[in-house]
């Protein structure tokens, strides 16, 4: 737990902090501010279990459903109507093989905002043994041998009730000997928001889908994501905005790099129904190849119902930029050095939009030590290279 603590004391104030460990409760700490604001702990002492569980993943298949066979403890976090936390709560999944040599790990998480509430969630899984979350396990770049291999099928559902705020974070730190497959719905009612934000910098082969339904009139997602693969690592992305109303929007924008023998995947869809009329939708996907063994594809994708909206999507895919290269290195800067900071550089800018300013700076690092950049460069808080980001368009 010492780890576990010095890893969410860095990303500042906390109304509660939840753990769990190969899926099952461990601890839960929660404050006097989440108290009058929350109810917050195990989802079958809810007294709305039966409505909470599978109200937004209506429509569970495949690892979905696998999940809700054998996730062992789900963990609840239901903010109440006009409820105001200013402080996140964070929920950590600590996994790893203790148990077996070919363990598998269901975290499950069902998040409501009551109407008018504002909140925000931080959730982490993380690898006891080898996972790449601070300076410490840098240095796991491949998998040992004899490293037990993990499969881990997270979930997380999360409605946001009519007016409410939410901002939600998910940062995966998985393991080089992990497999991820995991998926994260949230249903967003009239004139509600969610601000979501994943990081992906560990495992194997790791997936995540995001489903995003804007089921009210006037609902917002804002859908950003960070990834950096190194190594064999395979990242896998596939996304739905879903526009079921009208006057909804929807901007998503996903931003990775691949080095070594690494390879991407993003797949992407915007949907708006018949009726969903004064749609505004974005979608953008960017990314970084910087090795010749590296590889990234992406997918974005259109299915409009509707005449009268407003839908914008495109992806880019290519090598850091020789312009930005040549003026690094007219200035004394030695090449593999420039190529760190541009790259530092094309994060810098999706970093700073994290909406939950205490987790900034921890992604930051995180990022950094994935560059081999100096925590105080671009991507730390005193940095200054967003003048060569390189957003490649």
């Amino acid at each position: 737990m010492t780890r576990v603590r010095s890893l969410v004391d860095r990303m500042g104030p906390r109304a509660a902090l939840v753990v769990s460990h190969n899926g099952g409760l461990v601890d839960l700490e929660v404050s006097p501010e989440a108290e009058s604001g929350c109810s917050l702990g195990l989802l079958a002492d809810h007294a709305e279990a039966e409505q909470l569980l599978g109200a937004v993943a209506s429509d569970p298949r495949d690892f979905v459903l696998l999940n809700e066979a054998f996730a062992p403890d789900p963990v609840a976090i239901d903010i109440r109507p006009k409820a105001v936390i200013a402080a996140p709560v964070i929920v950590v999944h600590l996994v790893d093989g203790s148990s077996d040599d070919h363990a598998s790990v269901f975290p499950r998480t069902v998040v409501r905002a009551g109407d008018s509430s504002e909140a925000g969630v931080v959730e982490v899984i993380v690898d006891l043994g080898d996972g790449v979350l601070g300076r410490e396990a840098m240095a796991a770049r491949a998998t040992p041998a004899g490293s037990p291999q993990i499969l881990v099928v997270p979930m997380t559902e999360v409605q946001v009730g009519d007016g409410a705020r939410l901002a939600y974070v998910s940062v995966q730190a998985l393991g080089p000997a992990t497999w991820q497959l995991g998926h994260q719905v949230s249903r967003i009612g009239s004139e509600a928001s969610l601000r979501s934000f994943a990081v992906a910098l560990g495992g194997d082969y790791a997936r995540l889908r995001t489903d995003s339904e804007l089921a009210g009139q006037g609902g917002t997602s804002e859908l950003r994501a960070a990834y950096l693969g190194r190594d064999d690592q395979m990242l896998d992305f596939r996304t739905l905005q879903d526009h079921a109303a009208p006057r909804t929007t929807s901007d998503l924008l996903f931003k990775g790099a691949v080095a070594d023998r690494a390879h991407s995947v993003y797949s992407g869809l915007i949907r708006v129904h018949r009726g969903a009329v004064r749609s505004d939708a974005m979608q953008t996907n960017n990314n970084l190849v910087l090795d010749v063994g590296a590889h990234a594809d992406s997918v974005p994708n259109l299915d409009i119902e509707e005449n009268d909206v407003k839908c914008s999507h495109g992806s880019t895919v290519g090598p850091v930029d020789e312009d930005q290269r040549y003026y690094l290195e007219s200035r004394g800067i030695d090449p593999d050095a420039a190529e760190r900071l541009i790259v530092a550089g094309f994060f810098l800018d999706i970093a700073q939009q994290l909406p939950i300013e205490g987790v900034r700076s921890v992604v930051q690092e995180a990022l950094a030590y994935r560059l081999d950049v100096p925590v105080e460069g671009p991507l730390g808080d005193e940095g200054s290279a967003g003048e060569s980001d390189a957003d490649h368009g």
